[in-house]
């Protein structure tokens, strides 16, 4: 054993090029099928995972207080392995203080404290209400910069009365809207107990969970049951947030995993075959197959074993940022990490696959005598290579080009292995540029239709930005103007070329069990962009026609055509729809109707100015920063706000995806530096020769980057329409899962110079791979070459 691991030890010193690039390719394809692994995970059941750790109650449980008592309560536990309560609740109506859009009726929850053995609440800010007059607001954890909540001092009113939110927590399980001491609960007078309930039999369906909740309150007295909501109702929703970054977490964790497959198998087999020369002189010095397959196998462990554990570490450090950006904000604050498992695949899969890929070929070694391995590592196979060399030659190019041509025909198993590796990569740089592409267009859409700035006046108390804009600063004013004064101050501004009012307000309608949330729009809607957005049909021309959000016609099952019958104030209207609109449209989420049937409906309402959103576009080349200070300046009580930004979601998508296109392109570029790295090693006594007779350095760089640029042209073309597949395939599936739909515009990106920039991409992936050891194959001198020989 002392002799295979003096032989192995020398085999690491003295090849320490070969040594360097097994240990930096085992690192980067360790960190990516860290990564890899790490965003498949998260892609599974994220909902589950936090739920669980947060204790979720499978079921909720509102009881009637006038028949049934505590005691009544607590003592039903059949079939319950944890509970919860009873909660006071009652249900208050917001009317200042939420925040822009429409108010309306919360639940509010009595709860000593944010734990228990149930629905542990996330208090992300502040602290737990323990005075009167002081609540708890339900909301998920925000990112760093904490966009579109607000301010920590705010109040809101519930009921006519005034509370001072002192902090807010999160129910993924979405238990209540808001809590308060039990004490302040006390003096609310509840109308309902709240109970939650963990069952220990199956809750996989809403039948199964409807039955173990049966069991509970069998026995209680008829009536006593007021409402249930099975914790799959919440799971549903979520779903639809998180499945948009499903499929492609899962498109780039494949990927990853691989080209790092690929890339591993394709080094350290090519080590051990570049070394059958070797292998011959051991075996003729006395080392017996067993031993000659042992030298070899430790020969590649050495730098993979070093390489997979910084790998490993590299991967988990690389992959948390990527989960947290990715689940920030859809309410899974309880974190996402990397889990024990994945540590396990990289510190013992890496090396278990390093090992089976050096076994192989040190295997059929093992079969070979000292002559036949010696001979078999003098010089690659001549048979395919010289026949194609011989018909390049008649080629009317230079010879170092036609040489280049028909190099990787000298090894075509390692040839086939490094254009799968290019092709893996150009196809992950093509979808992700595909998948930038889409998302700023659809960025530039929604731009267009909400305008470039946001305005809204302030009600003199809680000033907030709609969603995912930045919280306006300042003297908490109230503007003395009308909302007609505020649209006519907006349009009196300098470059104002087109202003919308938006008023938001949930409207009961016949046939509906639930409001549908309307935007009366007035003004300049018509060219504001808006028809950009649409997914089927057309925009709004007439009076009593609306458009519809995608998300809203599937869960209230509208098609375009269908007539809405509006209802307010005893006074009704029927509206059609006309067309489907992308989610995340302009303005707040709702259907957009024109505001002349709000007038129709309510011709007595007063709209105050803090009730609208306006919409402004510029003229071209009118500059957004001038007119936000022209707005301050005419009225401090007006906030106004730059509204052209990528979404949290585009910006976190396009991060992961730039950041996994780059490492498997390194790592893709590593395998073509390998291959030129075993090319150039098997062929110094041609390269000798060659230099010999005249072949000058830049001539060798020459051949050896055209050798290469052949593989990255084959695996660029290969992978561009894999890649676009891959684009046309996942972004409507994203959207599926989310339960939208997006113009078919957004899709159509790939233009002739995106295509050409693509197909350069492999090019370039295989050149920068294999321009050090160009430049080294360049620098052998002849003299040393033909005397080692």
């Amino acid at each position: 054993m002392s002799a295979v691991w003096r032989a192995s030890r020398s085999a690491v010193r003295r090849r320490r090029v070969q040594t360097f690039v097994i240990g930096l390719v085992v690192l980067l394809s360790t960190t990516t099928i860290v990564v890899a692994l790490a965003l498949l995970e998260a892609s599974s059941a994220p909902f589950d995972r936090a739920f669980a750790r947060q204790q979720g109650p499978h079921a909720i449980a509102v009881y009637d207080p006038a028949k049934v008592t505590d005691v009544q309560l607590t003592g039903q536990r059949t079939g319950v392995a944890a509970a919860a309560g009873p909660f006071g609740q009652v249900t208050l109506d917001l009317t200042e203080g939420g925040g822009p859009g429409p108010q309306g009726p919360l639940t509010v929850v009595g709860r000593a404290d944010q734990d228990g053995s149930v629905d542990r609440l996330n208090l992300w800010q502040g602290r737990w209400p323990t005075a009167l007059g002081e609540i708890v607001l339900n909301q998920p954890e925000p990112g760093a910069d904490s966009r579109g909540f607000p301010p920590d001092s705010g109040e809101v009113t519930l009921g006519g009365k005034r509370y001072t939110v002192v902090g807010r927590a999160h129910s993924l399980s979405q238990t209540a809207d808001a809590w308060v001491s039990p004490e302040q609960m006390t003096a609310l007078h509840p109308t309902s107990v709240q109970m939650l309930y963990r069952f220990t039999g199956d809750v996989s369906t809403k039948s199964a969970v409807h039955a173990d909740l049966a069991a509970v309150t069998a026995g209680l007295p008829a009536g006593a049951l007021i409402a249930a909501q099975p914790y799959l109702v919440v799971k549903e929703k979520a779903a639809s947030d998180i499945g948009v970054y499903v499929p492609f977490l899962a498109t780039f964790g494949i990927l990853g995993l691989i080209v790092a497959v690929v890339i591993v198998g394709n080094v350290v087999s090519g080590a051990v075959v570049s070394s059958f020369r070797h292998i011959g002189i051991l075996k003729a010095l006395g080392f017996t197959p067993r031993q000659v397959v042992a030298v070899y196998l430790v020969m590649v462990s050495v730098p993979a074993l070093i390489g997979c554990v910084l790998g490993t570490v590299a991967g988990t450090l690389a992959a948390q940022p990527l989960l947290s950006d990715g689940f920030a904000g859809l309410g899974l604050d309880v974190g996402i990490n990397v889990g024990v498992w994945i540590w396990v695949a990289g510190l013992v899969g890496v090396p278990t696959l390093v090992a089976l890929a050096a076994f192989v070929p040190a295997v059929r070694a093992h079969r070979l005598s000292a002559a036949e391995a010696i001979s078999a590592g003098s010089s690659p196979r001549t048979g395919h290579g010289t026949r194609i060399q011989r018909r390049l030659a008649s080629v009317r190019l230079s010879r170092p080009v036609t040489l280049g041509l028909g190099l990787p025909f000298a090894r075509p198993g390692r040839t086939v292995f490094t254009v799968v590796a290019v092709l893996l990569g150009v196809t992950t740089v093509t979808f992700a540029t595909g998948l930038a592409d889409t998302l700023t267009r659809i960025s530039t859409i929604e731009d267009r239709a909400s305008g470039q700035i946001g305005v809204r006046p302030s009600d003199g108390r809680t000033r907030i930005a709609p969603e995912g804009q930045l919280p306006p600063t300042g003297p908490q004013a109230t503007t003395t103007r009308t909302d007609a004064q505020v649209e006519q101050l907006l349009r009196g501004l300098p470059d104002v070329a087109r202003v919308t009012p938006v008023f938001r307000l949930p409207v009961p309608t016949i046939g509906q069990t639930q409001p549908l949330t309307v935007n009366f729009v007035r003004g300049d809607y018509s060219s504001m962009g808006y028809q950009d957005e649409l997914t089927a049909g057309r925009w709004m021309t007439r009076v009593h026609e609306t458009v519809v959000p995608s998300g809203l016609m599937r869960e209230r099952g509208l098609n375009v055509g269908d007539n809405l019958t509006l209802e307010l104030g005893g006074r009704r209207t029927v509206v059609t729809v006309i067309g489907e609109t992308m989610d995340g449209a302009a303005g707040p989420p709702g259907m957009f109707v024109d505001w002349r049937v709000l007038t129709e409906l309510a011709p007595d309402r007063a709209v105050k100015p803090h009730e609208v959103y306006y919409q402004v576009q510029l003229k071209r080349g009118g500059d957004v920063a001038d007119y936000v200070a022209a707005v301050k300046a005419a009225d401090p009580a007006i906030d106004a706000w730059d509204t052209s930004q990528l979404s949290d979601f585009a910006v976190t998508v396009i991060g992961f995806s730039s950041v996994l296109s780059l490492l498997l392109s390194i790592v893709a570029a590593l395998g073509v530096f390998n291959t030129v790295v075993l090319n150039v090693r098997e062929r110094r006594r041609d390269l000798g020769m060659l230099k010999s007779i005249g072949m000058t350095p830049r001539q060798v760089v020459t051949m050896v980057l055209t050798s290469m640029a052949v593989v990255g042209a084959a695996g660029g073309v290969l992978g561009i329409p894999l890649g676009i597949v891959a684009h046309r395939y996942i972004v409507p599936t994203a959207a599926d899962a989310a339960q939208v739909a997006i113009p078919h515009s957004v899709l159509e990106v790939w233009q002739a110079p995106t295509l050409a920039l693509m197909a350069l991409a492999g090019v370039v992936i295989a050149i920068l791979g294999a321009l050090v050891p160009a430049r080294s194959a360049a620098r052998l001198r002849i003299a040393e070459v033909l005397h080692n020989e």
